[in-house]
C-alpha cells in the first residue's frame, strides 16, 4: 500500500539564483557567491523540482515533521536572501567617560582604551563576513545569515562586563539592528 503525501512545503527559487540538492546539503549560487547548508532529516523528503524547492512527508504527518518542514522552509529563504541581497547587522559603540576606539586592521577587530583598559581587546574576524566602522556604528556584512550573526554577537560579547549592572554601567558595543529588523 503506498502512502499518499498529505504535507508538502514549496518555496519558489528567485531569478537569478541556481539550487542544487545532493545527499541533504543545499548549495545556492547566486549574484553575491555560493553558500552550502545541510538540511537533513529522515522523516522528511527534500527535492528541487520546476524552479521550487519542495519538502514532503509521506503518510500523517506528526506535529514535529511540521515543524521540520518549516524550519526547512525558513533556512532556505534565508540562503535566498543571503546570495541574492546579503545579511546586515548594525551595532552601535556606546561610551561615557572613557571614549572607547573601534578599528579593523585586516581581518583584527580591535576596541581601545574600553573604560580605561590599557589593553586593547581583539577579535579574528570571519573570512566570509565584512565589517565596516564608520565613526561609532558598526556594519556586519555576509551571505551566510548564521555567519554574520556570530559575528555581531562575538563583538558585543567583546565588550561584555560581567558582575557590573548593565542598567548602570552602560558602555559596550551593543547589536541596535539584526538583518533589517530593530532590536530595540
Amino acid at each position: 500500500m503506498e502512502h499518499k503525501i498529505l504535507i508538502k512545503g514549496t518555496i519558489p527559487v528567485p531569478d537569478g539564483v541556481v539550487v542544487s540538492l545532493d545527499k541533504g546539503i543545499f548549495t545556492v549560487k547566486g549574484p553575491k557567491g555560493t553558500v552550502s547548508r545541510s538540511l537533513h532529516a529522515p522523516s522528511v523528503a527534500s527535492k528541487v523540482e520546476d524552479g521550487k524547492v519542495v519538502f514532503s512527508v509521506r503518510g500523517k504527518p506528526t506535529l514535529r515533521q511540521k515543524k521540520l518542514i518549516g524550519t526547512f522552509k525558513a533556512h532556505v529563504g534565508n540562503l535566498f536572501r543571503g546570495v541574492t541581497q546579503g545579511h546586515t547587522y548594525r551595532l552601535k559603540v556606546c561610551s561615557g567617560h572613557f571614549p572607547m576606539a573601534v578599528a579593523l586592521k585586516g581581518k583584527v577587530f580591535e576596541v581601545k582604551n574600553f573604560i580605561g583598559e590599557g589593553v586593547p581587546r581583539t577579535l579574528e574576524i570571519r573570512d566570509d563576513v565584512k565589517v565596516a566602522v564608520n565613526g561609532d556604528e558598526i556594519v556586519v556584512e555576509s551571505i551566510s545569515k548564521e555567519a554574520a550573526g556570530q559575528v555581531a554577537g562575538a563583538i558585543e560579547q567583546l565588550c561584555r562586563r560581567p558582575g557590573f549592572d548593565a542598567r548602570i554601567f552602560q558602555d559596550g558595543i551593543y547589536i541596535v539592528e539584526k538583518d533589517g529588523k530593530s532590536v530595540a
